[in-house]
């Protein structure tokens, strides 16, 4: 399959899953254009280098996805927009009576908000083309609650919905809309996490990954960054024409009970 001539937008991609999506996305031949808030010579690096490893046009954009005008210009500033993917996206634990505010407002913000502002700046670009691909990066928890996790929870769930909206209105048009919805991924951030779970819970590494990050994820195993980031590039190849306004999960069986 081949993307050349198009141009892929992903948000939240200097790390992780947005960088992953990035990287096969230009393997398939797409110009890409990473964003994230920091805008440092790294991120930049990291446009110059997918350019050079793929022979396509890479850019790198900074834009905070928490201010809906900055989401709007990130789309505005790329000029043009044929795949969009929002998985832009930020995280906090916490009982509902404690949650602060300004995380809820935050993960709000940053894990839903943003995909309707990209969305819309967007869709006119996809519309005038008569061809586009929306890939929200949605999440288990868009399908299944967790205790603790109100706002990610309330904002992926809402990422869904927003999802089934935007296939509604576009179809016909060339332009498809879904969800991803990922289970645990191995991504830098978890790693992380690992130091401070095998301390909490006095188990080695790969007990508390199976026992403790694992605990719903039937299979045991954590899903890839390539595996969603090629489930990601599948939705926008010929295959996927008729595929919108659904989800796909890559849980290991989580959601499936």
């Amino acid at each position: 399959m081949t993307l050349a001539g198009k141009t892929a937008v992903v948000t939240g991609s200097n790390s992780g899953i947005g960088l992953g999506i990035v990287q096969e996305m230009a393997r398939a031949g797409a110009d890409v254009v990473l964003n994230s808030f920091t805008d440092t010579k790294d991120d930049h690096k990291l446009a110059e280098d997918i350019a050079k490893e793929f022979g396509v046009t890479a850019r790198y954009i900074a834009a905070d996805m928490s201010k809906s005008d900055q989401c709007r210009m990130l789309i505005e500033e790329a000029g043009a927009c044929d795949i969009l993917v929002n998985n832009a996206g930020i995280q906090h634990v916490a009982p509902v009576e404690d949650f602060p505010t300004e995380k809820w407002d935050a993960i709000i913000a940053i894990n839903m908000s943003s995909a309707f502002h990209t969305t819309a700046a967007a869709l006119p670009m996809m519309r005038k083309s008569g061809w586009g691909r929306v890939v929200n990066i949605a999440s288990a928890h868009g399908l299944r609650a967790s205790p603790y996790k109100s706002a990610y929870v309330t904002a992926k769930h809402g990422v869904i919905g927003l999802t089934k909206t935007i296939a509604l209105e576009t179809a016909g048009q060339g332009i498809t809309c879904n969800a991803v919805c990922p289970g645990y991924v191995l991504t830098p951030i978890v790693e992380k996490q690992l130091p401070d779970q095998m301390k909490t819970h006095k188990m080695d590494r790969e007990t508390v990954m199976r026992e403790v990050i694992l605990a719903k994820q039937p299979s045991k195993q954590f899903a890839t960054i390539a595996q969603i980031a090629g489930i990601t590039v599948f939705l926008c190849g010929p295959s996927a024409d008729q595929i919108t306004g659904t989800t796909i999960s890559a849980d290991g069986g989580w959601t499936a009970s």
